[in-house]
């Protein structure tokens, strides 16, 4: 996996949420606490986010063949809407289930200072892993870019993920922590239950951005506003094209976007210059935009508008951002 799928920061956060699952749980068997056994699902359930995101990545280097021409870079996308959907939905309505449970059925916190002493140590190792995927995700974000922007901007799906999950689990972790401190303040399990129920609906709500900014990635989207403008403008930046009829992109895979356009050339061009021109409108493009490395250009004779002959399209189709 490249630099730009985050695979430091799933590692960071991978070895992580193992040792932080295995000491809640032992938290949870020794106390009781139901905010402490549904943040041990919430670890594991992250353990296996980040390992469906390496398999992902994995099962997307693979090369193109004749059923898959464009690769299988879109791999991807479809295990990190497996972790969306699947695993945080199974760790939130696990959470609001156990959280409903103990509300009916309250249990006194026992040997509460474990309970609190593995939450704080956990609220350390998810910072950590927090602090990794920032510092992964600014070497890729654009300067000035908001951090929801480059969530819902970002091409590669694995960094948005840890980054999400990560404060989640930060958030996750204050609640429960809260909630178990409640309780033994006030002797009174409700505050447990509820920091509990306050976890499942923060997980399905992250679930449900996750799933809606996947599902974007799945369907199929075009080049930033910023790489669209850079791509028109190494078009038209040489002398070979008299008119831009049009052009669209889609990327076929995090790190790589497809560019196909109409492009207007004189009339009294032969086939070899026409060839020469456009491998050198290609070249420039590829060197504006590294990403895209896939280009078809078709041409056309441009006339203009008072010239006789069939109209020709004179428009520009920006691709959805």
């Amino acid at each position: 996996m490249s630099a730009h799928g985050g695979g430091k920061a799933i590692l960071a956060a991978f070895a992580a949420n193992i040792g932080i699952a295995i000491a809640k749980f032992i938290g949870w068997i020794i106390s009781g606490s139901a905010s402490m056994l549904a943040e041990a699902i919430h670890s594991v359930a992250d353990s296996g986010n980040q390992l469906l995101l390496l398999l992902g990545g994995r099962r997307a280097r693979r090369a193109a063949d004749r059923e898959h021409p464009f690769g299988h870079g879109r791999e991807r996308y479809v295990y990190a809407f497996v972790v969306a959907i699947i695993l945080f939905s199974v760790g939130g309505v696990f959470s609001l289930y156990e959280g409903v449970e103990k509300l009916t059925h309250p249990h006194a916190v026992e040997n509460a200072w474990l309970p609190i002493a593995i939450l704080v140590i956990a609220i350390g190792l998810e910072s950590f892993s927090l602090r990794t995927a920032v510092k992964e995700s600014n070497a890729v974000r654009e300067r000035g870019q908001s951090w929801v922007s480059f969530i819902r901007r970002a091409k590669a799906p694995e960094l948005p993920v840890v980054l999400l999950e990560d404060f989640a689990a930060l958030i996750g972790l204050t609640l429960a922590l809260l909630g178990v401190g409640l309780t033994v303040l006030t002797g009174d399990a409700v505050f447990d239950a509820l920091g509990t129920i306050c976890i499942g609906v923060l997980l399905i709500l992250v679930a449900i951005v996750l799933g809606i900014e996947t599902k974007s990635l799945l369907v199929g989207e075009g080049a930033s506003e910023a790489d669209f403008e850079r791509i028109v403008a190494a078009i038209e930046a040489g002398p070979e094209v008299e008119k831009l009829i049009h052009v669209k992109t889609l990327y076929v895979g995090p790190e790589e976007l497809m560019v196909a356009g109409k492009v207007g050339l004189p009339q009294d061009i032969s086939v070899a210059d026409a060839a020469r021109d456009i491998d050198a409108v290609e070249a420039r493009i590829r060197e504006a935009v590294p990403a895209a490395r896939i280009i078809y250009l078709e041409t056309d004779v441009y006339r203009a508008p008072h010239e006789p002959g069939p109209p020709t399209e004179t428009f520009i189709l920006k691709s959805s951002d």
